[in-house]
Order: structure tokens, then C-alpha cells, then sequence
């Protein structure tokens, strides 16, 4: 097959998105990254899931708004897990959702440890203020 032939080289796939999500995968499928989240428009992503089909990869797809989607794909349990959080968006996930993520993403475990503890203390204080407020 001659370069011109791949779909994936031709101009269908060249956005900025698309390619970021191409290296993605390529990440993912050398084994550098478990899972993934790749956010992108919206208008990519019959795209986006052409191109995840036929590289087998396993994902799931969230609305984050008119404009713009989250990808996690990857390893599939990482997905599944993801996929059982059911929420709207990631700034609704409980520090313990937040903190599963981050490490099946491959972020820092010592800063996902630091951004955990601050996490329950504002909801902690929060608690408090609540209860407070009450009396």
C-alpha cells in the first residue's frame, strides 16, 4: 500500500486533534500509558472513533459541552472504571474518583497523594461549615 493510500496519513486526519489522539494511541499501544484522556471538539469525533476502532482500543466517550469531548481509552478495566463513576463532569468526581483517575492516567502518585489529602479537607471544612450554619 502506498503512503498516499493510508487513511491515516491523508488530510482527513491531520487536524491538531487527530494527531494528538494518533500519538495517544501510539503511546498507549507501546505501552508508555495505561489509559488515556484525550479532549477534543466535538466535530472530530466520528473521527476520533473510526480511528479507535480500527486500532482496537478500547474507550468511552463524555460530553463535557457543545463544543468539546473527553476519550479515556486504554486499558479496559481502567475504562470500565471510569465509565462507573457516572458523572457529568470530572470536577464532580469525590476526591477518591479523582484520586483513582489520576494514577490510572499515570500522573505523579506523590502529587495525586498531596491533591487527595487537600481535597478532603475542603470537603471536610465544608462539613463543618455546613453543620454550622445549621445552628
Amino acid at each position: 500500500m502506498k503512503q498516499s493510500e493510508n487513511p491515516f496519513n491523508c488530510k482527513y486526519f491531520q487536524s491538531a486533534d487527530m494527531q494528538v489522539l494518533k500519538h495517544h494511541i501510539y503511546e498507549y499501544k507501546k505501552g508508555i500509558r495505561n489509559m488515556v484522556l484525550h479532549t477534543m471538539k466535538r466535530n472530530e469525533k466520528k473521527k476520533a472513533i473510526y480511528l479507535l476502532n480500527m486500532k482496537a482500543v478500547h474507550f468511552w466517550i463524555s460530553e463535557v459541552n457543545e463544543t468539546k469531548i473527553n476519550i479515556f481509552f486504554g486499558n479496559p478495566e481502567c475504562v470500565e472504571i471510569v465509565k462507573s463513576f457516572r458523572v457529568e463532569s470530572l470536577n464532580k468526581l469525590t476526591p477518591e474518583q479523582d484520586f483513582m483517575l489520576g494514577i490510572m492516567l499515570g500522573y505523579s502518585r506523590e502529587q495525586q497523594y498531596s491533591r487527595y489529602l487537600k481535597q478532603c479537607k475542603i470537603i471536610s471544612k465544608l462539613t463543618i461549615n455546613d453543620t454550622l450554619s445549621i445552628y
